[in-house]
Parts: structure tokens; sequence; C-alpha cells
């Protein structure tokens, strides 16, 4: 009898594919009150690729991901009428089109969850009837709720990806951090008793690559009903 497939090992969630320490020690989030804030100090998180920042208003402390320009000291503004500066947390509605956000909200007052990783930033395209466009990171566009809070500013630690890894150490301990499987074997490389696609000669997986419709959850690797193939362009 076969192992089991790595998709379905994580998904039973045995201690190889549990974080053995806590990454995300700190929990990202906006205070639902307006004012003036202070930064602490800066952190860094193994469960973030940014640097974080410690914020303290008046007898609260909270974190928020560092931007580009931040500086320990500095005053932070969290309010509508706050000024357009690297740091400060505005409505949508108050920002000029062409502004650079980060640390999105959903919706108001959730606190931030969009464009949170280091070196990326957000653009203020379009205000129409109460809803703002944004330009993802990922080129798409998003409307969103005019009350909705985010930070301006691109996330600092931009070039994070330039930098190699040198060493395979140095990456498994990051991956180990974000409950990353490290290092990972390709299907095509296992045994025909340990992966659909094994047991072939070379590179070469002996079927098709997109999975039955129906098939059991053992046998559904591979593409799962993809709208286009390599045919017909």
């Amino acid at each position: 009898m076969g192992k089991r497939l790595i998709q379905q090992r994580r998904g039973r969630g045995t201690i190889s594919y549990r974080v053995r320490r806590q990454a995300y020690c700190h929990r990202i989030t906006y205070p639902n009150i307006e004012g003036t804030g202070k930064v602490i100090k800066f952190l860094s998180d193994s469960g973030h690729t940014a640097p974080l920042a410690l914020i303290q208003m008046g007898d609260k402390y909270f974190y928020n991901i560092a931007v580009q320009g931040l500086e320990e000291g500095q005053d932070i503004i969290i309010g509508k009428n706050a000024e357009i500066k690297p740091g400060n947390i505005l409505s949508l509605s108050s920002l000029p089109i062409g502004t650079n956000l980060s640390n999105i909200e959903l919706t108001p007052f959730s606190g931030g969850k969009l464009v949170r990783s280091s070196g990326l930033s957000a653009v203020v395209t379009k205000k129409l009837n109460g809803k703002v466009t944004l330009l993802l990171p990922s080129k798409k566009e998003r409307l969103f709720d005019e009350n909705v809070r985010a930070t301006i500013g691109i996330v600092a630690g931009a070039g994070r990806t330039e930098k190699p890894f040198v060493k395979a150490g140095k990456r498994w301990h990051l991956m180990k951090a974000r409950n990353k499987l490290y290092p990972r074997t390709s299907p095509i490389k296992m045994n025909a008793l340990n992966h659909p696609f094994g047991g072939g000669r070379g590179k070469n997986m002996g079927k098709s690559s997109i999975a039955p419709r129906f098939a059991p959850a053992g046998r559904k690797v591979g593409l799962l009903r993809p709208r286009k193939t390599g045919r017909g362009k």
C-alpha cells in the first residue's frame, strides 16, 4: 500500500506539517479610535516579510506594517483629516488619486488585510458614488467602500527577494517558520506507489496532468478543472 500524498498528509495535520514555533507573534490591527500615536520601535517577525512598527496611542499599543520613510519617534495620525504622509492611517475617501497604500481593510473597521508583503503597494485610481477603486499589486482593480482605512506608503523591506539564500539550511528555517514543506520532491521523481505521476521514465508522467473531474481524493492531482490548456492557442 502506498503512502498518503503530500496534500493528504498536510490536511491530516501531523507534526511534520505544523508550525513548530509561534511564527505570528504580533497581531496586526487598527484601533477603532482616531488620534495621534508615536512609533516606539521596529520589530522583526518570522511570520511577516516586512518589519513591524510598535505604535503607542495614549495608554494603548498596537502593531502595524512599517512603510518606507517611517522612523522611530515619528508621530502618526489616525483619522479622516490626517495629513497625506507615509505612516498615517486614513479612510479611502480622504485620499487623492495616485496615492500609494498598504495594509488595506476589506470592510470598514475590520483591520488591515491586504497588501502587507515587503515592497508592495496599491494605488487609488477612481472614486465614484461612495466607492473607491484601487489598483492592487496583482494589476487587478477592486472596488472598496470609501470608509475603508489603509496606511499611506509602500511597505518597507523592498528588495528582499533579490538577496540569494546561499545555503539550503537558511531556506529550511524560513520555510519551517511559515509551515511550508521543504525540501519538496517533484511528483514525477517519486515511485509509482507514492504518487499518481510517479514511476515513469525520466520527465514523463505517462498520463494527462488534468485530473478527472470525479476522481477520488488520492487521484485528484495536477490541473484541477483548468479553464485553459496548451491546446487551441
